[in-house]
């Protein structure tokens, strides 16, 4: 039986948590709160009206774009912020303010995080592959709920980041391997290896350069690292994670793409379904609007 794809799509809602909250929005800006700080980001499409707008002016850092590739220079109240440590669950990471407008990690991606705590913790020790792993959030997630895991990366500074934060969160003697390398190259390898996982997390950037050089284009190159990395999937595997940010993009057209991916690499066979929607942020608060923010596709055993 091939995997059935769900035919209403999904919308998985993060709220806020003793870290993170999103406390207001409007005006093509999100008022959020992280840890001791509030920070004022754009959001266009919060073209609603803010609550309270002079929240806004009281916050701590204000994000100041410079063009259209999301790039800017953040202005603080007071002095400049450097570094401070937050924390989902057992995991506790080091959050900082970059120059692409994000704090180092995605608050909305707290509901993939849930879902894949719930998933691992029902399995023995799985075998958990995350490519594009960033700073290791959903690296150390999965550790803490009891996988091996395998993190990729082109960036060596961001899987520095990462095993830094697994320091932080005592989980440095965890099963995992830190790797350095263009996600296409590792994936590929790991095919011709015969190697096999139990789970897969795929959050690629709209477009990238890998340690070599390499030019990494969401729309060109997902179909044959999806496909690849259905090859890779053990005979129990459990899932398969695919999140995008691109605006051309949309969750049902990522569960398309993991059909055929699944159905051309040996999936036939696996049965299961693929649930897709998009990540969104609610306001705090007992009547919060929210802010759709990524897509997703999820195959499950």
């Amino acid at each position: 039986m091939p995997p059935r794809l769900n035919p209403s799509p999904e919308t998985l809602v993060t709220r806020a948590w003793a870290d993170y909250a999103l406390l207001d929005s409007g005006g093509g800006r999100k008022l959020e709160r992280y840890g001791p700080h509030t920070v004022v980001r754009p959001e266009p499409q919060c073209f609603w009206t803010p609550r309270d707008p002079g929240a806004f002016d009281a916050a701590d850092a204000v994000f100041d774009p410079t063009d259209e590739d999301e790039t800017g220079r953040w202005r603080f109240a007071g002095n400049p912020i450097d570094s401070f440590s937050l924390a989902w669950r057992d995991v506790r990471f080091t959050s900082r303010f970059t120059p692409f407008r994000h704090l180092a990690f995605f608050p909305e991606q707290a509901a993939n995080w849930e879902w894949l705590d719930g998933r691992i913790r029902a399995l023995k020790q799985p075998r958990i592959l995350n490519l594009f792993g960033y700073t290791g959030v959903a690296s150390l997630a999965c550790a803490a709920a009891g996988a091996e895991v395998t993190h990729v990366d082109a960036s060596k500074k961001s899987v520095a980041w990462a095993r830094e934060n697994a320091e932080l969160s005592g989980m440095a003697d965890r099963p995992i391997r830190w790797i350095v390398e263009d996600a296409r190259k590792y994936v590929a390898r790991e095919v011709r290896r015969g190697s096999k996982y139990d789970g897969i997390i795929l959050d690629p950037p709209k477009y990238g350069r890998g340690p070599t050089g390499e030019v990494w284009r969401l729309f060109e190159d997902m179909p044959a690292l999806l496909k690849d990395c259905a090859g890779l999937l053990s005979d129990n595997a459990s899932f398969l994670l695919l999140n995008a940010y691109a605006a051309r993009v949309s969750g049902l057209s990522l569960a398309h793409l993991m059909v055929e991916a699944l159905t051309e690499r040996g999936g036939a066979d696996r049965g299961g379904v693929i649930d897709w929607g998009e990540l969104a942020l609610a306001e705090d608060g007992p009547d919060g609007r929210a802010i759709g923010l990524s897509f997703f596709a999820r195959w499950s055993a």
